[in-house]
């Protein structure tokens, strides 16, 4: 959930709000899964987070929080749960075609966005192939990372 306002306008119901639903299920999501995973054998969790889990936006204070705290609980998920043969690593995608973005599509040449590399917003499939990777024994070796697919928004401004 995405709660926009200024830090001054920034209600504390809507902090609150975005707390429950963004961080809070995903802590209660990894915790619900670390015991059954342990007792299987292990497995990968692949937690989704934000670019605004990598840097800020104005209006999204409580957006951008819980998107870094999902990157932290990543980290701390990774190093309790390797030993079990637990994997946990995080995605930051940037904006997607979904009902969070409206009605826009990938396709459509959008303002917002044709200042980075790729000039267009995510399909919800390349976030996808990306998440069956990371879930899949292909990346094996990876854990506690952050895989970024912002179409290269995060690799700076181009002007």
């Amino acid at each position: 959930v995405v709660a926009k306002a200024s830090l001054a306008e920034l209600t504390v119901e809507d902090y609150e709000r975005t707390i429950r639903i963004n961080q809070i299920g995903t802590f209660l999501g990894m915790r619900t899964m670390a015991e059954p995973m342990k007792a299987g054998g292990g497995g990968s969790i692949v937690n989704i987070s934000s670019i605004r889990g990598l840097v800020g936006r104005a209006g999204l204070l409580a957006y951008t929080a819980t998107k870094f705290a999902v990157r932290g609980m990543t980290k701390v998920a990774a190093l309790e749960l390797g030993e079990f043969g637990i994997r946990v690593n995080s995605i930051h995608p940037g904006a997607v075609a979904t009902r969070l973005i409206g009605s826009a599509t990938p396709e459509q040449v959008d303002p917002n966005f044709a200042h980075q590399p790729i000039g267009r917003i995510a399909r919800p499939a390349e976030i996808a192939k990306l998440a069956v990777f990371l879930a899949s024994d292909d990346s094996s070796y990876s854990t506690g990372s952050e895989f970024v697919a912002d179409g290269g928004i995060s690799a700076g401004d181009p002007a």
